[in-house]
C-alpha cells in the first residue's frame, strides 16, 4: 500500500508476514500509475545460501603503514599524531568520527563519516609504526563506534550495525543490523551522533533535529537508548537541535552538547536527565510553552568565540592523568580544542564553565575521544565538513600528560558574594592577591525562534578582594553584587608556587548562588 506524506513523500507500507525476502525497486516516481506498478513484488528464486555464510574474498587486501609523530612540546601535555593514509588505493577520505580499542590494547577501530571503518594496529609499538586496514565500507554516515564483547558496533544514521568477519581475513563479510529503529528522512541535518554503552550493555546515541524545520518523526531532536538485545529503542529526552554525541554519568544521567541555532541562542552543554526537554521547539515533543522556564537549563551557555561547536564530552578515567583524573572534558569540533568543564550542583541545577587546555589547536575538528585502558592517555579523532575553523579533513591524536604542573581550575563554585576556583596545583599567593590580575564581565542572551542571539546587557565587573586557602589551591574572588547570569567571563593572570606565570579564561553560567 502506498501512502502519500504531507510534504510530498511517497512511502510503501509492507504488511507483516512470514516471508523474509522481497525486492524493492527504487526510482523516481512521477505519477501514481507508476507507483502502482512498482508496488508489485517479484518473487525471489530459492537457492543455496550456505556459501554466503562463509565469507568472501577481501575487497581491501592492502594494509597501509604510517609513522606516529611524537610530540615534543614543553609543559604538562604532549600531542602525538597517529598519521593516517591520506593517499590510499581507494581514494577514500578518512574523516574520523569515532574510535574504540581492542582488548589487546595495541589495536583500535575508527569510523569515518564517508562510510568506512579502519583497524589501526601498532598504537603501543615503541617504533611508532602504524598499520591501517580498511575493514568495512558503505555505511551510512557513521558517527560513533564501540567494541563490546569483541564485536564491533557502528552507530550509523540508519542503524546500529555489527561487523562480522566470517573467514578471519580481517575484513567484514556480514553487516548485521543490530537495531534499525532509526527514523530517517531525507533532511541533511538529522545525524545520529555518538555511540556509548552502559554497564548493562544498553546503547546510547543522540539524534539531531531538522534545520529550521519542524520535526517529521518522533526521533527528531532526541536522546535515545537501545536495549542490550537490540529489540527496543526508548526516547529518553527531547528538545535537541544538533546534539553531537553522548557522555554517560555514573548516576544514570547524561551529558549532551547542542549547537547554536533556532531556539538555541548559543551553544550549550546539557546535563540530561530522563524525561527532560532541552529547548528546541522544532524537535519532536509535546511542549507548547515557548518560555525559557519550560525547558531544562544547560550546565553552561557557550559563546561562539569561545567554542564555535562543542562535540562530545568524556570523563577522565586514568590515574596517569594525575590531578585531572575524575574530571570532565569537552572536545571541540569548531575549534579543535580540549576543555576542562568544572561544575557543581546548586538547588538541583547543574552549572559550571569551561577552560581551554594549554595546548595548540588540533588542525581538524575533534569529534570523539577515549582513554586507553593500558597506557592511560587520551586518544582523540576528528574531521571537518562545514562550520568549523580547523579544516584539515581528518586526524587522530594521542594527548599525553607529562606530570608537569597543569595550572587549570578543576572546580568552580558560585557563592553569594563571589566565585571560588580550585586549581590543580598551588598558586603563588602574592600574585593571586593582586586584584588587577582578574578581569570579569557578564552578559545575557535571548532565546527565540530566530537563529542564535547577540550579547545583551554586557557589563564589566571587578574583584574587590581575594582569599587564598592554606594549601594554595583554592582562590575565592569577592565580587560585589554578583547575581545569576546567562554568561560570565573570568580572566586571570597568576603564578604557580614554582614562580611560573600562567593565565586562563573561563566562560561559565550561574543559575543559582549558594
Amino acid at each position: 500500500k502506498w501512502i502519500k506524506g504531507d510534504q510530498g513523500q511517497l512511502r510503501l507500507k509492507v504488511p507483516a508476514g512470514e516471508a523474509t525476502q522481497f525486492i524493492v525497486w527504487i526510482r523516481r516516481v512521477d505519477d501514481q500509475q507508476l507507483a502502482a506498478e512498482m508496488s508489485q513484488f517479484i518473487p525471489l528464486p530459492h537457492g543455496e545460501l550456505t556459501e554466503l555464510t562463509r565469507g568472501g574474498p577481501a575487497r581491501f587486501p592492502s594494509k597501509l603503514t604510517t609513522q606516529l609523530q611524537r610530540g615534543q612540546e614543553e609543559g604538562a601535555f604532549q600531542v602525538d599524531v597517529l598519521t593516517h593514509p591520506v593517499e590510499n588505493p581507494w581514494f577514500a577520505q578518512i574523516r574520523m568520527t569515532g574510535l574504540d580499542f581492542y582488548p589487546d590494547g595495541d589495536s583500535l577501530v575508527v569510523s569515518c563519516w564517508d562510510g568506512d571503518v579502519w583497524k589501526v594496529t601498532g598504537v603501543m609499538r615503541e617504533d611508532g609504526k602504524l598499520t591501517w586496514h580498511r575493514i568495512a565500507s558503505g555505511l551510512f554516515q557513521p558517527l560513533g563506534i564501540k567494541i563490546v564483547d569483541d564485536l564491533i558496533y557502528v552507530g550509523c544514521r540508519d542503524q546500529i550495525c555489527i561487523l562480522h568477519d566470517l573467514n578471519h581475513d580481517g575484513e567484514t563479510d556480514f553487516y548485521e543490523s543490530f537495531n534499525s529503529d532509526h527514523q530517517v528522512t531525507d533532511h541533511f541535518h538529522e545525524f545520529a551522533m555518538g555511540l556509548q554503552v552502559d554497564n548493562e550493555n544498553n546503547f546510547y546515541y543522540a539524534k539531531s533535529a531538522r534545520h529550521a524545520l519542524p520535526a517529521l518523526v518522533p526521533h527528531h531532536g532526541t536522546q535515545l537508548r537501545v536495549s542490550a538485545d537490540g529489540e527496543k529503542t526508548d526516547i529518553l529526552a527531547t528538545g535537541f537541535r544538533a546534539a553531537n554525541g553522548v557522555c554517560l554519568n555514573e548516576d544514570g544521567s547524561f551529558i549532551v552538547t547542542d549547537q547554536e541555532g533556532h531556539w538555541n541562542p548559543k551553544n550549550r552543554i546539557n546535563w540530561v536527565r530522563e524525561g527532560g526537554f532541552y529547548g528546541n521547539m522544532m524537535g519532536y515533543h509535546d511542549v507548547t510553552d515557548e518560555s525559557d522556564s519550560a525547558m531544562e537549563q544547560p550546565l553552561v551557555w557557550i559563546t561562539n568565540s569561545f567554542d564555535r561547536s562543542p562535540s562530545e564530552l568524556l570523563w577522565v578515567d586514568s590515574e596517569k592523568w594525575g590531578p585531572l583524573n575524575g574530571r570532565l572534558l569537552n572536545l571541540s569540533y569548531g575549534y579543535g580544542k580540549v576543555y576542562v568543564v568544572p561544575h557543581e550542583e546548586v538547588d538541583g541545577q547543574m552549572q559550571g564553565g569551561m577552560i581551554q587546555f594549554p595546548i595548540a589547536q588540533f588542525p581538524t575538528g575533534v569529534m570523539r575521544g577515549r582513554f586507553h585502558h593500558a597506557d592511560g592517555q587520551l586518544y582523540a579523532c576528528g574531521m571537518f565538513a562545514w562550520a568549523g575553523n580547523q579544516t584539515q579533513p581528518g586526524g587522530m591524536y594521542r594527548l599525553r600528560y607529562t606530570g608537569e604542573p597543569v595550572h587549570l581550575p578543576v572546580e568552580l563554585k558560585a557563592r553569594k558574594g563571589g566565585v571560588e576556583l580550585t586549581f590543580t596545583e598551588p598558586v603563588d599567593a602574592e600574585s593571586a592577591m593582586e586584584l588587577k590580575n582578574y578581569q570579569l564581565k557578564t552578559w545575557s542572551l535571548k532565546r527565540t525562534r530566530s537563529y542564535g542571539s547577540k550579547h545583551y546587557d554586557e557589563a564589566s565587573s571587578f574583584v574587590s578582594a581575594v582569599e587564598v586557602s592554606k594549601d594554595g589551591k583554592r582562590v575565592f574572588m569577592s565580587i560585589p553584587n554578583l547575581k545569576p547570569t546567562w554568561c560570565m567571563e573570568i580572566k586571570y593572570q597568576l603564578k604557580g608556587a614554582n614562580g611560573r606565570s600562567f593565565s586562563g579564561t573561563i566562560h561559565n553560567t550561574i543559575h543559582n548562588l549558594k
